[in-house]
């Protein structure tokens, strides 16, 4: 036990947890946290401008990490109510998050004091949990369990509401030991439920993985890809986690659905067994409907959630557990049939595939200006370092960039997900870069997004962070004003935006600019922009009607009109 005010209880418990990173902007509520992070220098403290970045720094922090770094709102009622965006994005993208913030002092609680809200509900919704501090003693209690929380079973953000005397209060704390604050490991193999699999694997005559983000929080791809090799298996992945596997591998199909291509939907469209290994099925990959996925296939879903077994689609076999752990197991147990009965289908999946990635090349040549979308992700593909990690926003491009670059390094590819939240990307870039400064990366986004974070340019330059965003300008909301066209016969209201050459912006915060209008331009400021190791922003002028309608689900109603 040792005696020490409750920032420095926090802090301490903090550093025992092994988070080393907390993204925050400065506030009267947690002066005293502030004060003991001053002496931590295991703890680097990035300054943000706005608590709703910070939060996206922290998510794209404990996505590449796979651990959690810690957001903190130093203001009570203002500065917590900002996280609340950035928690809802990382709630739906389950990313291990955790959240400090103060309230008001504890005898001042549900009077109506300066900048009081109710914390405790506003942030219930969008957190794995929210926990009120009822007693200053019990504050490195909570931060351990906040910690363990954010990162066990389905990971998610965690809030940690402390009242601003707790903070100061003197207390006789007893911080444990960092090996104390060990997660456990995510559930058994079960053998004859494996049998079962490997059964239904021996019989299938045109079997297919579906990889999802249960295998990059899992560091399964290693164990994905020696299922898929043993087997001959091609490999799809759900939306937004074409990283599962290097994308240069034979097998590799990339995304299905919607947001992915008709190479690999053709594959779980015709499956009769679909190996659904870390992924929900859920909305963004299959649109609940068989539309991408075989009605008739035989489905074997492993998530380390139950809720997820089952939920959407029937499944023929359900496994609670880690998906690497799972495909390894599976890859030591299941036997190749001889001959292989999906040989054919292979073939002709690698010429569909070929034939798509030369499609894409001959989309790269063209010389039209401003620039056409496939000269835009040929020439990032061109320039993006093989181990580089790519930040995506939502919007017209970035979906169509989900799947049109490629990723060799796994986890390298982080974007809003399911939340499709628009100002995402740039701040996620620089939490990434935090938990991989040995890495490139590189942020896509729209003007419009980018407009909403520019901000943040001012944080990666004061804290010496070397991202680069690459904004791409079609002077409007792309997605929707597809949809004002599509289906309300171009009656254009609120979609067309005019914003500033953001590489002067960049320039103005300290940064370094380019400014790309003509074909072969972008690759070479990228590889620029990469080589000075400084913040930068490649403001690119690309094609304003190049836009296209991904939810045409959702406007049926108007198709006949």
């Amino acid at each position: 036990m040792a005696l020490m005010n409750g920032g420095e209880a926090v802090v301490a418990a903090l550093r025992a947890a092994g988070v080393d990173h907390i993204f925050g902007l400065l506030g009267s509520s947690t002066m005293e946290m502030y004060d003991a992070l001053y002496d931590c220098g295991e703890i680097r403290y990035i300054g943000v401008r706005d608590e709703r970045a910070g939060t996206h720094m922290a998510d794209a922090f404990g996505r590449i990490a796979g651990r959690p770094a810690v957001v903190l709102a130093g203001q009570a009622g203002p500065g917590a109510a900002n996280l609340t965006t950035g928690l809802a994005q990382a709630l739906l993208a389950y990313s291990p998050v955790v959240a400090i913030t103060g309230l008001a002092s504890s005898e001042h609680l549900g009077r109506g004091a300066f900048q009081e809200i109710d914390q405790q509900a506003l942030f219930a919704p969008i957190a794995k949990r929210t926990i009120t501090v009822p007693k200053a003693e019990r504050l490195p209690e909570f931060v351990k369990e906040a910690v363990r929380l954010a990162n066990s079973g389905r990971r998610g953000p965690v809030v940690l509401n402390i009242p601003r005397d707790m903070f100061a209060a003197q207390i006789e704390a007893e911080v444990q030991k960092a090996d104390d604050y060990a997660v456990a490991t995510e559930g058994t193999l079960n053998p004859a439920a494996l049998a079962r699999v490997a059964k239904l694997v021996e019989g299938a005559a045109s079997p297919v993985i579906m990889a999802g983000a249960g295998v990059k929080w899992g560091r399964g791809s290693a164990a994905v890809l020696r299922l898929a090799e043993a087997l001959e298996l091609p490999v799809t992945a759900s939306a937004g986690h074409a990283d599962v596997i290097p994308n240069d591998h034979p097998m590799f199909a990339g995304m299905i659905g919607p947001r992915g291509n008709e190479a690999a939907s053709r594959l779980t469209r015709e499956a009769d067994l679909v190996l659904a290994l870390g992924t929900r099925l859920g909305f963004n990959t299959t649109f609940y409907t068989n539309d991408h996925l075989n009605a008739d296939a035989k489905i074997v879903q492993v998530d380390i959630s139950p809720d997820a077994i089952g939920r959407y689609f029937p499944v023929a076999e359900g496994i609670i557990g880690d998906a690497g752990a799972v495909a390894a197991a599976l890859a030591d147990q299941v036997r190749k049939p001889d001959p292989l009965p999906w040989a054919a289908r292979n073939e002709i999946f690698k010429e569909e595939r070929a034939a798509l990635l030369a499609e894409r090349e001959a989309a790269g040549a063209s010389e039209l200006t401003p620039l056409a979308p496939g000269r835009v992700f040929a020439e990032l593909r061109q320039a993006l370092p093989r181990d580089a990690i790519v930040t995506l926003d939502a919007g017209t491009m970035c979906l169509q960039a989900t799947d049109q670059l490629r990723y060799f390094a796994p986890p390298a590819l982080l974007s809003p997900l399911d939340f499709g939240l628009v100002g995402f990307s740039y701040a996620a870039g620089i939490g990434a870069k935090c938990a991989a400064p040995e890495r490139p990366v590189v942020t896509l986004m729209g003007d419009g997004g980018f407009a909403m974070t520019m901000a943040e340019i001012a944080t990666a330059v004061q804290s010496a962070i070397p991202t680069v965003a690459v904004v791409l300008d079609n002077g409007c909301w792309g997605a929707e004003k597809a949809y004002q066209r599509d289906f309300y016969n171009g009656r254009y209201i609120g979609a067309d935006i005019v914003g500033p050459d953001y590489d002067k912006v960049a320039e103005l915060c300290g940064a370094k600019g380019w400014h790309v209008t003509e074909p072969g331009g972008l690759a070479d400021a990228l590889s620029e922009a990469l080589a000075t190791g400084e913040p930068a922003v490649v403001h690119v002028k690309v094609d304003p009607n190049a836009m296209i309608s991904f939810r045409r689900d959702s406007f049926k109603h108007r198709a006949a009109q």
